[in-house]
């Protein structure tokens, strides 16, 4: 199914020739003269090389199509990172190279977009934003503003990260999937 390269997203998957590919970041730019363009950092599935690419953003490009499902995360072992679809109960395996930089945000129970192809994990999505505990950081400064200083913290999941001044050790807090930056004080 041919689609246009701006319309690509972290984790869809493209066919390129005869090889398919997992998008890693996906950015359009548009630069103040000339033709916008998109850039495709990619996976090829076949064996694991990285490969950038960059498509004008009205270009048309061949999506692989590969069946999306909702997993939910079970556990991690050995043989790889373990989701179940909550249909069917059906259990797949997922290998440490499809998971990648992901792992630290993979909590149990979390709710993930499992992509398949002719049967095999080829990647996933995780929600954007998810909540882990501040196991360390630097002490509350008396006087120090709010606005614009952040101080570094270590989550539960192993991740740094900077956090509000206000923040303390204990807390929980929501970051981004994406990258692990702040995005506030978890509600629960």
């Amino acid at each position: 199914m041919k689609v246009i390269a701006s319309s690509l997203r972290k984790g869809n998957v493209v066919e390129k020739d005869d090889k398919l590919y997992v998008i890693l970041f996906a950015e359009n730019i548009h630069p103040g003269k000339g033709t916008p363009v998109t850039q495709l950092d990619m996976r090829r599935i076949s064996d694991g090389v990285k490969v950038s690419e960059r498509y004008r953003t009205t270009e048309q490009v061949e999506r692989a199509y590969v069946e999306e499902r909702e997993h939910t995360f079970l556990y991690r072992d050995g043989e790889g990172f373990h989701f179940m679809n909550p249909e069917s109960y059906d259990q797949v395996a997922v290998s440490e190279s499809v998971v990648g930089e992901m792992a630290p945000y993979l909590t149990e129970g979390m709710a993930v977009q499992v992509s398949q192809y002719n049967g095999i994990a080829i990647s996933l999505v995780l929600p954007q934003r998810a909540a882990f505990e501040v196991v360390e950081t630097e002490p509350v400064t008396k006087g120090q503003t709010a606005s614009s200083s952040y101080k570094p913290a270590t989550l539960s999941n192993g991740v740094r990260t900077l956090v509000p001044p206000h923040i303390s050790a204990g807390t929980r807090v929501v970051v981004m999937t994406a990258d692990g930056a702040y995005v506030e004080r978890a509600k629960d």
